[in-house]
């Protein structure tokens, strides 16, 4: 076994029980606008969006994957996807998910439990019309997890759909797909996660205690995890 890893030590500030904001809503949209600041200042965050997606398949068994945070208010993070996809089908038959936000070069993460309830479609619509027209072509050409021969049967598929529906500059010029569509994630817990020296990193854990959103001080106890 080859033990010459490189060894960094996180330099971060870690988050105390003083400083964390009152609700997990308000101290994970300081973290996300900081880390989005951050990305416009230098290139060490190239993706404050990325998010990372646990889903268990009828087995138990785990998949992860990253994509991007489309939604994110008091209800809960969000993201779009291929509904007929791996990730769909899963959470169709266990709604239970974990998903993070991770940015190695500030020392934070922040990690959500709970569980995927369908994005509203109207709220889908009008992502699906803002967004690109390659990448609105890009998912009616890709069944997303499902396999394929070649990459040029990949960009055959691609060219057909380009052709059917030009690109007029409008927002409508390529219909939503019945299969496209996205989930929010109602959460139970919250973790903040902020590296330190010498691995005595801080883990701040909200838990919800009664009902609400994210922004409701009372659903929420607050706790600290060894590291």
């Amino acid at each position: 076994m080859n033990n010459d890893v490189t060894r960094i030590d996180y330099t971060g500030t870690g988050i105390s029980e003083e400083e964390i904001a009152p609700t997990p809503w308000q101290q994970a949209r300081i973290w996300v606008d900081e880390a989005v600041e951050r990305s416009r200042a230098q290139a060490d965050v190239p993706e404050p969006h990325a998010l990372s997606v646990a889903t268990v398949d009828a087995d138990g068994l785990p998949n992860v994957r990253t994509v991007l945070m489309r939604f994110f208010d008091e209800r809960g993070p969000g993201f779009l996807t291929n509904t007929s996809s791996t990730k769909g089908v899963e959470l169709a038959a266990t709604s239970a998910i974990a998903v993070s936000l991770t940015w190695p070069s500030m020392f934070r993460a922040i990690r959500f439990r709970g569980y995927a309830v369908l994005l509203d479609r109207a709220e889908v619509a009008d992502y699906f019309g803002s967004r690109p027209w390659a990448s609105r072509i890009s998912a009616w050409s890709s069944r997303q997890s499902q396999p394929v021969a070649s990459r040029a049967e990949l960009e055959e598929a691609y060219e057909a759909y380009a052709a059917r529906w030009p690109d007029h500059g409008n927002a409508d010029d390529v219909p939503l797909p019945d299969f496209w569509g996205g989930y929010r994630v109602l959460c139970d817990e919250v973790e903040f996660w902020g590296g330190r020296t010498n691995r005595l990193h801080d883990r701040l854990v909200f838990t919800r205690t009664g009902d609400g959103d994210l922004d409701t001080a009372k659903a929420w106890k607050l706790g600290r995890r060894q590291p």
